[in-house]
């Protein structure tokens, strides 16, 4: 089992990924974590974890074409693959089991 679960940062930036669909690049990736969790993280990182994500085979990638307002560089974009929704799923599904099985007391002060 080890290697096929997503650590904290992955499964954030992989649901990010999903959220933001066709427009998922570096930097709308960064931004978008940082607005949803508060969260800031360089884009070095982001590179990083979509890299390694993408080796792991849960995300795709393509290049989109040069616009004027990026200088004429080209988008790196990103996609959630099958197996990255798949894998999202399962770590939804465990997180889920986890709550589910802290009884009603564990959490009241008694």
């Amino acid at each position: 089992m080890k290697g096929s679960q997503l650590g904290e940062l992955e499964e954030i930036i992989l649901l990010t990924v999903g959220a933001l669909y066709d427009d998922a690049y570096g930097v709308a990736v960064m931004q978008d974590v940082e607005k949803r969790t508060g969260r800031k993280i360089t884009i070095s990182t982001v590179h990083s974890v979509l890299k390694r994500l993408e080796e792991k085979g849960y995300c795709e990638s393509r290049y989109d074409g040069a616009t004027n307002e990026r200088g004429g560089r080209r988008k790196h974009l990103f996609r959630v693959t099958t197996a990255g929704e798949n894998v999202l799923h399962t770590s939804r599904e465990i997180r889920n089991g986890l709550w589910n099985a802290i009884p009603d007391m564990a959490f009241n002060k008694k």
